[in-house]
C-alpha cells in the first residue's frame, strides 16, 4: 500500500493536536515519561514514512530511543482501556453528527508463527485460509468520518491452551478463544456497560451461525442493532393477522424476493464518491429464532426484528441484506446506518493504515493493544484536523443514541431519562407506508 507523505505544516497542526489530546486522554498514564512516549509514539506513527515499526519511529542510531519505546509499548503495564474509553466520551463530544458503532474487521497476514494471535485459519474476507491475525475495530462513525476506539484481538486456541505460548505473550489469565464476532460483540457489551456513552446502534456483519447468539446478547443489553446477513438465513414470518397463517420460514434472500412489487426507490451518495447511486429497498418483518443448541424457554415470545433487503439499480435478484431491531425509522435511514460499513473502510484504509495499524510486530499481547490504542489517537488526530480544516463550523448534530428505540429487556423497565423520550418497542415498518422514494444525502 502506498503510504500518504503529509506536507510540513499539516504535521505540525496535527503534533498540536497530539499535543492536546495526550493531556485529554492520558491522564490514567501516572507518569510523566510515560505520557511524554506516548507522544514520541504518537509522532512517530505520523511523520515516519513507510512501515510503522519501533525501529523505524525511533530512527537511525537511536538505540536507547528505540529501547524506551520497546519498554513502553510492550512491557510497560499501562492500561489501555481508560485511554480507548476517553477517546470515545472526547470523540462523542467533538466528533459531527455521530450515528452509530460500525464493527470492522481487521486481518493481518504474517509469515511466521511468532506473532500473537497468529495461526493458520479460514478467513471469510478473503474467501481462503490465511497464516494471520484476526481482530476487530468498533469505530465511531458518522457519514463524514470515522473513527476507532476500541480493538479486539481473536486468539485461536494454541493461544489460550498452551500454557508457554500464552505465557511468553502475556496473554491474561481472563482471555478465551473466541469467533471475531464473538470477540466484537462481548466488546460492546464491556462499552454498552461501563463506558458511560450513549447508546447508539451498532452495525456489523455477522455470519449465520453467530446469529442467534449476537441477537440474544444486544437484546439483554437493549442495544440497537443492524446486523449484515447473508441472503441464505433462515427467517420466522408471518402468523399474525387472517390472511397471515404460519408462522413460516425461508431463506432471506427468498423473502425479500417476493416482496418485490413493494420496493422503494432511494438515492443516496456513496462515501468518498460525489456521484449518486440507486437502490431499490423492501422490508418484512420476521422473528429471531434460537439457535440449534440454545433453545428458547416455551414462555418467551419471539423477538421482533425486521429484515431489509436492498437491490442495485440494475439487479433481477436482491443483493444485500440486513436484520435490525430498529423498527421506527424509515428505510432510508436504516440504510444509511448499513452503508457507514463504507465510511469506515474508506477511513481505514486512507487514514488508519498510513498511521500503522497493521504495522506492529512485537509478540505480546500487551504491546498489540497498546499499538492499535495509540494509532488510534494518531487517526484522530489526523481526522479530526482534516475535519476542522474542510467543514464549517456548527451544523446540526446528529442522531442521539436515545433517538433509536431498542426492546425492553422483559420485566425490567428502563431507567426514566428526564430530556429523552420514553423507549418505544421496535415497530415493523409496513411497506408503503412512507413515500415510495426516498433522498440520501
Amino acid at each position: 500500500m502506498a503510504r500518504v507523505v503529509l506536507p510540513e505544516n499539516s504535521v505540525k497542526e496535527i503534533s498540536e493536536s497530539i499535543d492536546l489530546l495526550i493531556s485529554l486522554l492520558f491522564e490514567s498514564l501516572p507518569r510523566r515519561d510515560q505520557r511524554n512516549w506516548a507522544r514520541v509514539y504518537l509522532n512517530g506513527l505520523v511523520r515516519t514514512k513507510g512501515k510503522k515499526t519501533i525501529r523505524n519511529i525511533a530512527g537511525t542510531g537511536a538505540s536507547s530511543v528505540e529501547q524506551s519505546l520497546q519498554q513502553f509499548i510492550s512491557k510497560s503495564p499501562w492500561d489501555w482501556t481508560p485511554v480507548r474509553r476517553s477517546l470515545a466520551q472526547h470523540l462523542e463530544r467533538t466528533a459531527r453528527r455521530p450515528l452509530a458503532w460500525v464493527l470492522q474487521p481487521m486481518v493481518v497476514e504474517k509469515a511466521g508463527d511468532r506473532s500473537v494471535g497468529v495461526g493458520r485459519q479460514f478467513v471469510p474476507q478473503l474467501g481462503r485460509i490465511a497464516n494471520c491475525q484476526q481482530a476487530s475495530g468498533i469505530w465511531l462513525a458518522s457519514s463524514e468520518a470515522s473513527f476507532p476506539v476500541e480493538w479486539t484481538l481473536t486468539l485461536p486456541g494454541p493461544w489460550t491452551s498452551e500454557l508457554l505460548r500464552r505465557r511468553r505473550a502475556g496473554i491474561p489469565e481472563t482471555a478465551r478463544s473466541l469467533t471475531p464476532a464473538q470477540d466484537a460483540v462481548h466488546a460492546v457489551q464491556r462499552m454498552a456497560t461501563t463506558w458511560r456513552l450513549q447508546r447508539r446502534p451498532v452495525v456489523m456483519e455477522v455470519a449465520n451461525s453467530d446469529l442467534p447468539q449476537s441477537i440474544e446478547s444486544f437484546a439483554l443489553h437493549d442495544i440497537p442493532f443492524v446486523f449484515k446477513v447473508d441472503g441464505s438465513l433462515p427467517v420466522s414470518f408471518g402468523g399474525a393477522g387472517r390472511h397471515k397463517p404460519g408462522p413460516h420460514t425461508a431463506p432471506a434472500r427468498e423473502l425479500i424476493d417476493s416482496l418485490r412489487s413493494q420496493r422503494r426507490v432511494v438515492e443516496w451518495t456513496r462515501h468518498g464518491r460525489a456521484e449518486g447511486a440507486v437502490t431499490l429497498l423492501t422490508s418484512a418483518a420476521v422473528f429471531a429464532t434460537p439457535g440449534e443448541d440454545r433453545p428458547a424457554p416455551p414462555p418467551a415470545p419471539p423477538t421482533p426484528l425486521l429484515l431489509l433487503g436492498a437491490w442495485t439499480e440494475a439487479a433481477l435478484l436482491p443483493s444485500e441484506f440486513w436484520i435490525t431491531n430498529i423498527g421506527d425509522r424509515p428505510l432510508a435511514q436504516l440504510f444509511l446506518l448499513a452503508k457507514l460499513t463504507d465510511r469506515v473502510s474508506l477511513d481505514f484504509t486512507e487514514t488508519c493504515e498510513p498511521v500503522g495499524i497493521r504495522d506492529f510486530e512485537g509478540r505480546s499481547f500487551r504491546g498489540w493493544h497498546h499499538h492499535a490504542t495509540l494509532a488510534s489517537v494518531a487517526h484522530a488526530a489526523r481526522l479530526l484536523r482534516a475535519s476542522r480544516d474542510r467543514l464549517p463550523d456548527g451544523g446540526p448534530a446528529g442522531r442521539s443514541v436515545g433517538d433509536y428505540a431498542a426492546p425492553p429487556r422483559a420485566g425490567v423497565p428502563r431507567p426514566a431519562a428526564a430530556a429523552r423520550p420514553p423507549a418505544v418497542l421496535p415497530r415493523p415498518l409496513i411497506p408503503g407506508q412512507t413515500s415510495r422514494r426516498d433522498f440520501i444525502r
